[in-house]
């Protein structure tokens, strides 16, 4: 009998893929790749291999993305630095984002795909990852954080009703250095208030 048969996936064998923004995804390990995408030597279950994207691919940005920012941050310390030795007032570097983000509190909320809801939020939680978003930043910072689960605080959270709040904490790395992202979720709005402490 022919049709779709929902258990079919769960056999499948995937092998996890890269592309040339250094961006993950997974397909069937049967097929010839996309293209532009090669091979990371990866395969399992779906299940295994997103595991294995969710440990590596740290930072949500593309190379390009990266590369770009990292060239205005150093263009900004080096106009910051020649107008600091003209006598003026230096401007704030590109890559103080750290600690704009290290002081108070800022507006954040739960980044998630394909669609943004309270289950795929607890799924993620289960996986002991999350993707908090510091909204107030210019096109937004998204982090991809490892929870801390000794930290991590349900206990005025109920997934069931998707009412409450959790207290989530996490390390991540921005601009190269090793920080904690602490946040405050809302499981009605998937919205918060967030920061970083330097580790």
């Amino acid at each position: 009998m022919s049709g779709y048969d929902p258990d079919r996936e769960d056999t499948t064998i995937y092998k996890v893929v890269i592309n040339h923004d250094e961006q993950y995804s997974i397909w069937p390990a049967s097929r010839e790749n996309p293209l532009g995408w090669v091979d990371v030597g990866r395969t399992g279950s779906k299940a295994e291999c997103l595991a294995y994207i969710q440990e590596v691919w740290t930072d949500m940005r593309p190379l390009s993305l990266r590369k770009r920012m990292e060239e205005a941050a150093q263009n900004t310390s080096s106009l910051s630095a020649e107008i600091h030795e003209n006598g003026q007032s230096a401007e704030p570097k590109a890559d103080d984002l750290v600690e704009r983000l290290s002081q108070g509190d800022h507006p954040v909320e739960a980044s998630l795909r394909p669609e943004k809801n309270v289950q795929e939020f607890k799924d993620c939680i289960d996986h002991g990852y999350v993707h908090i978003k510091f909204t107030s930043t210019r096109g937004g910072t998204e982090l991809r954080v490892r929870l801390d689960r000794d930290a991590l605080n349900l206990s005025e959270a109920d997934f069931d009703h998707k009412t409450g709040t959790l207290h989530l904490e996490g390390g991540v790395t921005l601009n190269y250095r090793k920080v904690k992202c602490i946040a405050d979720i809302d499981l009605k709005t998937l919205v918060g208030q967030g920061h970083l402490e330097l580790v």
